[in-house]
């Protein structure tokens, strides 16, 4: 079982239009709700691919209990931490040529009780995990130290952590020494405070990260692949794709994919590439099934590519 966590999780409506025109009233062409969140999706990755997942989230007012019933629709065990305020609701405009438009909410302010409880919760539900995966930013009322904190109980308790997440949370996490860390290319250069332009400075930067305190780290790099870095070793994987539908959660269902094939080494870097690449070519956050990857489309060597430039440098 593969536990997750989801701080400040979301509903998500998105409304396809025709354009985006400011000052003009706009008619929908078509509409859908998703429960949201870094975590949530990798649950949903995970449901997707029949594996058992329990995931952990602060719950609030009508759009927290929409979020409940929307998981458990997907076979998603839901492990609720109720709050008083209400789960922030996020919207998405996609219009027609593909161009998409994101609003989202800032969530509610836990208390400091709420943010106990929801520790506790995840000490609770850990008992049976194999993995815990802590994903997205944190709400109003969470320190930057909150992700360190549950590091250090999780290893307490003799469990795996995940961790996926950017910025002070990021940094603070990394003195508790979590097992994975999974930044992509401009999280990872905000952690090093320097441009990434190659493959190689992106190498570069998941060792300093794994000096800093991350025991492995799983870098997604976008169109030029994933790299995992850890005490074993270093790989670069990528991935044939014929057409990219949508990027959304895709870097959720590559963690997904890595923890369901053991969390190490390069069989699941490959996995999670596998995983990821499925997901660009789904729409929308729909996340892949076992017949929708393609193994054969994957490549993973130790031949780092490092003089390879990015195909989106990141300043």
């Amino acid at each position: 079982m593969i536990l997750t966590v989801t701080p400040n999780p979301s509903l998500d409506r998105t409304y396809e239009v025709p354009s985006l025109d400011r000052g003009e009233v706009i008619r929908a062409t078509g509409e859908r709700m998703d429960p949201g969140g870094k975590g949530v999706n990798v649950s949903r990755a995970v449901a997707a691919a029949g594996q058992r997942t329990v995931a952990v989230l602060p719950l609030g007012g009508a759009p927290g209990a929409l979020v409940a019933d929307l998981l458990d629709q997907q076979g998603i065990e839901v492990a609720p931490v109720p709050v008083a305020g209400a789960t922030r609701s996020n919207i998405a405009l996609a219009e027609a040529d593909g161009v998409l438009t994101k609003i989202n909410a800032p969530g509610p302010e836990l208390s400091g009780a709420e943010c106990e409880l929801l520790l506790e919760t995840v000490r609770r539900q850990s008992r049976d995990a194999s993995w815990i995966a802590c994903c997205g930013s944190l709400p109003r009322g969470l320190a930057p130290s909150w992700y360190a904190d549950l590091v250090a109980r999780t290893h307490a308790a003799g469990a795996r952590i995940a961790l996926d997440t950017s910025g002070p949370a990021l940094l603070a996490a990394l003195r508790e020494r979590p097992d994975v860390v999974k930044p992509n290319a401009e999280e990872l250069a905000g952690a090093v405070g320097r441009p990434l332009a190659t493959v190689g400075d992106a190498v570069k930067a998941a060792v300093e990260l794994r000096e800093m305190g991350a025991r492995a780290v799983l870098a997604s790099l976008g169109a030029d692949g994933q790299l995992l870095v850890s005490g074993e070793g270093a790989w670069f994987g990528s991935a044939r794709v014929d057409t990219v539908r949508s990027n959304v959660g895709a870097g959720d269902s590559s963690l997904a994919g890595f923890l369901i094939a053991g969390g190490s080494g390069p069989e699941a870097l490959a996995s999670a590439v596998a995983h990821g690449a499925a997901a660009v070519q789904l729409p929308g956050s729909v996340m892949p099934k076992p017949g929708d990857l393609d193994p054969a489309a994957v490549t993973v060597t130790a031949d780092i590519p490092a003089d390879r430039a990015l195909k989106e440098p990141v300043s």
